[in-house]
């Protein structure tokens, strides 16, 4: 009997929880993958596979090398502790992630809605105005997740967002310049805040630390980050680890406003932009 013969005979006894179970450790499987790819972990992830092959090659009913296929057998029966320990920040993302997804146990904080969408027009001027001048800039919003961790990395400000302020804390000769703006339920709450690094090695080499920072902070929290850079005066935008980049001033306030305000919000008073200009003039 084949291989096929030997699937057949397993198929005929299956039923729909069988199919039901398959799909879903089929998914997981393939949710985990999509998670490590293009990280260190992918690697080491294909270098235990390979080390599996030759352990398989090795047994006694094909190659017959027993003291490889001995060597193999112990080296992986001690390898688990050894990939949690060595993956632990990709399960960390993956298991908070998957949380931030899926298990909404707690009711998210109520925004201050139009002081938002007046943030997001100071910041969507401030950006403009910077990204003529060519100053460097890093612009971080604050979604469900709470980032009081990183704000605590820089200098409490507790102010409301404005266009004037936000280019004086990014003049290149001002203290604060270098690290990131945290905003949070509209108000801006620190300057000068270190984020974490991307390890993601498809991202452009061209890019500098602010662009890195700001993908590694929509990685690794559920935040919007709005990056203006000093070499080129280029706005980029970054949420969920990918980085849009080279956008117009009027495209950085529409992705602003799809990722901090609900969608019924916008929809509902379509005139409220242009009232809202008109007080700002």
């Amino acid at each position: 009997m084949n291989i096929f013969d030997t699937i057949w005979e397993q198929l005929k006894f299956a039923t729909v929880l069988d199919a039901l179970d398959i799909l879903i450790v089929a998914a997981f499987i393939y949710w985990i993958i999509k998670q490590v790819r293009n990280t260190s972990a992918a690697r080491i992830l294909k270098g235990v596979l390979v080390l599996l092959v030759f352990m398989q090659i090795s047994s006694p009913s094909m190659l017959g090398l027993n003291v490889v296929n001995f060597l193999l057998s112990n080296v992986l029966q001690f390898s688990f502790l050894a990939l949690i320990i060595v993956f632990q920040p990709e399960l960390r993302k993956i298991l908070e992630q998957f949380g931030r997804n899926h298990l909404q146990l707690f009711k998210n904080r109520e925004v201050d809605k139009q002081g938002m969408q007046m943030a997001i027009l100071q910041t969507v001027e401030a950006a403009s105005t910077l990204s003529w001048s060519k100053t460097g800039a890093l612009i971080v919003f604050e979604k469900r997740d709470n980032i009081s961790s990183i704000s605590k990395t820089g200098t409490n400000i507790d102010a409301e967002v404005s266009a004037e302020l936000l280019k004086n804390i990014f003049y290149p000769k001002a203290p604060l310049h270098d690290g990131a703006v945290v905003v949070s339920n509209a108000r801006i709450q620190a300057a000068g805040c270190l984020l974490p690094l991307s390890t993601n090695l498809n991202i452009s080499k061209e890019l500098g630390t602010r662009h890195r920072a700001a993908v590694g902070m929509s990685e690794n929290y559920d935040s919007a980050c709005v990056v203006v850079s000093e070499e080129t005066g280029s706005i980029s935008f970054a949420v969920g680890g990918i980085l849009k980049r080279h956008l117009a001033p009027e495209t950085l306030e529409r992705l602003l406003v799809q990722e901090l305000l609900p969608q019924e919000e916008t929809e509902a008073d379509p005139g409220f932009w242009a009232r809202l200009r008109g007080k700002l003039k």
